[in-house]
């Protein structure tokens, strides 16, 4: 009789499936990490609550009242005060000369700022120094360089004391003139900013293209024409917005240099708010001109963004 011998087999790893991580510990990690959210990001939320969410609604409450900012109190009133708006020739005269200062000054700032940009782009000792005093009108203030301005260029300024009163210019008493000399002054205390943003875009633009397209024998304009603008195009949308946002809001300059003369011919909108709300005393009807001119400038800032978005998908697709 043969015994039959049999091998043991080997015994099978045991495999420890991995512990499910606790649900509990989890979601204790996330509630910590969204409670430090909710602190990091509440006093930003707060300063714009209380800086720009509150006074845009008590704004909008304001202008539908007929308060008069001191003594009694506001009286709804209804759409009397944006009834008023449309039928008030002073309103008018300010909302055509904001346009006015608007629409020339973005278009020079932007042309002016780009042209002296494309000159200053070349890294030099001068055109640092070029640069530094292109900028320098830009952060002075408003109200000093519209009395520097006015005591230049006023009836008895510096000018008119060179040429004499025989050959006096009415830079600040004729009206035609003194709303250029806004202008013009409003474009040289602005354009540093528009000519800073376009030298940042200048340096984006790699060299690498620049000289292909010289290789392809590409003139200097062919090549800003073709090349370096297309390319700051989203410099040329951020310069925009910012011209336009801040020549509607035009005020202290004015006041500074014209206090809005000769005979309220170069108040701006904001300058005629001011006027209604305190030196008339008409803080409700005030505030109805600031509610249009914030819906104003909302609408504009939108419509220039989605411009060039649009134009960005045109040229992608």
């Amino acid at each position: 009789m043969q015994a039959s011998s049999t091998e043991a087999a080997p015994a099978a790893p045991v495999v420890v499936a991995p512990r499910p991580p606790s649900h509990s510990g989890w979601s204790r990690a996330k509630r910590r990490e969204s409670a430090v959210d909710i602190v990091m990001m509440a006093p930003p939320l707060l300063l714009v609550v209380g800086l720009v969410v509150v006074p845009i609604g008590i704004a909008v409450y304001l202008s539908f009242t007929d308060w008069n900012g001191f003594t009694t109190p506001p009286h709804p009133v209804g759409f009397r005060n944006y009834v008023r708006l449309t039928e008030d020739s002073a309103v008018r005269h300010a909302a055509f000369v904001t346009l006015l200062i608007t629409l020339v000054g973005t278009v020079v700032c932007n042309v002016l700022g780009l042209g002296v940009a494309l000159l200053l782009n070349r890294n030099s000792r001068l055109n640092a120094i070029l640069r530094v005093l292109v900028f320098y009108p830009y952060v002075v203030g408003p109200v000093i360089l519209g009395f520097l301005w006015s005591s230049i260029l006023g009836t008895d300024g510096a000018v008119n004391a060179v040429v004499g009163a025989k050959h006096s210019l009415p830079f600040l008493s004729d009206p035609t003139w003194a709303v250029a000399t806004v202008i013009c002054v409003i474009v040289w205390s602005s354009f540093g900013v528009n000519v800073v943003l376009y030298l940042a875009g200048l340096q984006t633009v790699p060299d690498s293209i620049i000289e292909a397209a010289k290789i392809d024998g590409a003139s200097p304009w062919q090549t800003f024409w073709r090349v370096k603008l297309p390319m700051l195009a989203p410099t040329v949308t951020v310069n925009v917005v910012l011209v336009v946002i801040g020549l509607l809001r035009v005020y202290e300059l004015i006041l500074a240099l014209t206090a809005g003369g000769p005979a309220g011919e170069t108040q701006s909108f904001v300058y005629n708010i001011l006027t209604s709300s305190f030196d008339n005393t008409q803080l409700g009807y005030g505030a109805a001109q600031s509610v249009v001119l914030m819906i104003v400038i909302i609408v504009v800032t939108v419509g220039i963004t989605s411009a060039r978005r649009r134009s960005e998908q045109a040229v992608s697709a």
